[in-house]
């Protein structure tokens, strides 16, 4: 199973901003802090933001935050929304669907039961797991964080 690239930018921004947490942040600092296009970015805030995750905010000081609490956003959850309509392979398409197999093919069901698998191994993990305690997530997106308190390990 492959994410798409929706998806993988969908966390990247929640990451973003739950280490801002509480911060209005820039679809331009987060492009930069990723290597990735705005343009991009900017669909998939607007479906963020459409599914309750963030709020946006025009404007010369305009951004956008966090609009739920890192523990109350389930990364399953997210990856359902992200990943409706992508398939893993051509026969579960709805349309074009050319599989001559599909009226007794045992391996869709298969491998609906493993994307289903995948998807529950992911909903109890929240974005908060992804970014409580990591120092180095911080270092990377280049906060000035007081280590003393969220790492007690950096002196």
């Amino acid at each position: 199973m492959r994410l798409t690239t929706r998806t993988s930018l969908a966390t990247r921004v929640l990451i973003f901003c739950a280490t801002h947490e509480g911060q209005v942040v820039k679809t331009s600092d987060i492009a930069r802090a990723y290597d990735a296009s705005s343009h991009h970015l900017g669909h998939v805030i607007h479906q963020l933001q459409h599914h309750g995750y963030v709020s946006t905010f025009r404007g010369r000081a305009g951004g956008l935050m966090l609009n739920k609490k890192p523990h109350d956003i389930s990364i399953g959850r997210l990856f359902r929304i992200f990943e409706a309509g992508a398939t893993v392979t051509g026969c579960f398409a709805s349309t074009d669907n050319s599989c001559p197999l599909i009226a007794d093919c045992r391996l869709r069901d298969f491998l609906t039961r493993a994307v289903e698998a995948f998807y529950r191994e992911l909903d109890p993990i929240t974005l908060d797991d992804l970014v409580r305690d990591n120092c180095g997530l911080e270092t990377i997106l280049k906060m000035a964080p007081d280590r003393s308190v969220r790492c007690p390990s950096a002196a």
